[in-house]
C-alpha cells in the first residue's frame, strides 16, 4: 500500500470526497448496444494487473472504498479473479462488477464470489428476443432470445454463488431509450419482480459521440416510476449519500425499484467517483471530453513510484470542479460538446 502522506483525504472544489473509483478494465464488449458501442480493439498500453493493483493502493490513502470493476465486457478480461483477490488484499471495503450477464457462468460466478466480489450488477434491457436484440446490437431475435435466457441463467448462477439479491448483492441494469425499449418498462419490472432482484433503471445519457443521443428520447425518470407504479404502487425510500440512484419500495412487498436520473435530476452535488481507464487515463466525471484525461502511466511504468502516483491523484482530484448533468442544458447550447466513449470510460 503506498504511504504516501498523512495528509486528510481531499475534496475537490465542491467539497466533495473521492469514495469510488470505476476501474476500467476492457474496452471491449461481445454486444455492441447502440447506446454504448464499444471498440472493437483495446487502445494501445494497457495497464497489467500489477499496475491496477498499483492504482488502487496509491487512491486508498485518497479515502477510496468502493472499487467498481467495468468495461467494455470485464468478464472478458482474463485476469479478473487475480484482481479482485490482490484488491481485497489491499483492504479494498467493497468489490463490485458491472456485466451484461451473457457470459457468466455457474461457475464463473463462484470463482468471482470466491475471489471475495461483494456485488454484482447485471444489465438487461428488454424481455423479448426482438427488444434484446435491438438494444445489444444483435442480428436478428434469435440472437436476442439466446442473449436473454443467457442473462436469465446469469442471475440464478449468481444467487446460487452466494450474491443475495436482498441484501443488494445482485441487481439488473436496464438503460431506457423512448422508441426503443420504453414498452419494455412494466415487463422488466415484472420480471426482476419475479426473480427477487432490484431492478435499476437508467436515462439514456449523451456519453460520446456515436449513440445518436437526442434529449426526445429520454424517458425521464418519474415517467418510469409513474408507469410502473400504475401497476404496482411504490412508495419513495430515497437516494443514499453519494449515490446515482433513488430507491422506490413496492407497497405489496415485491421487492425495489431505482432510477438512475442523471439527464433530468443531476446528482452532480455529492458524486464521489474517479474513473481510470484501461489503459492508464483518469477521468473525474463520465461526461468528461476526449483527451482531457490524466495520462497515469508516467508513476508506473518504467517502475512504480507509488507516493508521487497518490499526490498526483490527491492533485488531480483537488482540483476537480465537474458538474457536466447540472450544466448539460447550457453547454449543449452551446455547441461543440462531445464526450469520451461509454465503453472507454467503463460506463
Amino acid at each position: 500500500m503506498a504511504t504516501g502522506s498523512a495528509q486528510p483525504a481531499p475534496r475537490d472544489q465542491r467539497n466533495r470526497p473521492l469514495g469510488v473509483l470505476r476501474l476500467s478494465l476492457t474496452a471491449r464488449c461481445n454486444l455492441a448496444c447502440p447506446y454504448c458501442l464499444p471498440d472493437g480493439q483495446e487502445p494501445p498500453g494497457l495497464l497489467s494487473t500489477t499496475e491496477r493493483l498499483a492504482l488502487i493502493a496509491a487512491l486508498q490513502p485518497l479515502g477510496l472504498q468502493t472499487l467498481r470493476l467495468t468495461g467494455g465486457e470485464p468478464l472478458l478480461h482474463p485476469h479478473l479473479e487475480e484482481l479482485i483477490r490482490g484488491g481485497r488484499a489491499l483492504g479494498v471495503e467493497e468489490m463490485a462488477l458491472t456485466s451484461n450477464g451473457t457470459l457468466l457462468s455457474a461457475e464463473r460466478a463462484r470463482l468471482l464470489r470466491n475471489a471475495g466480489l461483494s456485488r454484482l450488477t447485471l444489465s438487461l434491457d428488454g424481455t423479448t428476443g426482438a427488444v434484446v436484440a435491438r438494444m445489444a446490437g444483435l442480428a436478428d431475435a434469435d440472437a436476442g432470445k439466446h442473449a436473454l435466457a443467457k442473462v436469465l441463467a446469469a442471475i440464478e448462477h449468481a444467487k446460487r454463488a452466494g450474491f443475495s439479491a436482498a441484501r443488494g448483492e445482485l441487481k439488473l441494469n436496464a438503460v431506457i431509450q423512448r422508441g426503443a425499449n420504453d414498452d419494455q418498462l412494466v415487463p422488466l419490472a415484472a420480471l426482476a419482480r419475479q426473480h427477487g432482484v432490484e431492478l435499476r433503471l437508467i436515462e439514456f445519457m449523451d456519453v460520446g459521440s456515436r449513440n445518436g443521443w437526442q434529449p426526445e428520447a429520454v424517458v425521464p425518470a418519474a415517467e418510469m416510476v409513474q408507469r410502473i407504479d400504475r401497476h404496482w404502487s411504490l412508495e419513495p425510500v430515497g437516494r443514499d449519500p453519494h449515490g446515482t440512484a433513488t430507491r422506490w419500495r413496492y407497497c405489496d412487498g415485491g421487492g425495489v425499484l431505482s432510477v438512475v436520473a442523471s439527464v433530468s435530476a443531476p446528482f452532480c452535488g455529492d458524486c464521489n467517483r474517479l474513473r481510470i481507464t484501461a489503459d492508464g487515463l483518469a477521468y473525474t466525471c463520465l461526461f468528461a471530453s476526449p483527451g482531457s484525461g490524466v495520462d497515469l502511466r508516467p508513476w508506473l511504468r518504467p517502475s512504480l513510484q507509488p507516493e508521487a502516483l497518490t499526490a498526483a491523484l490527491r492533485r488531480l482530484w483537488m482540483e476537480r470542479t465537474d458538474r457536466y448533468s447540472e450544466e448539460r442544458a447550457e453547454r449543449r447550447a452551446q455547441g461543440g460538446v462531445k464526450p469520451a466513449e461509454m465503453a472507454y470510460l467503463g460506463g
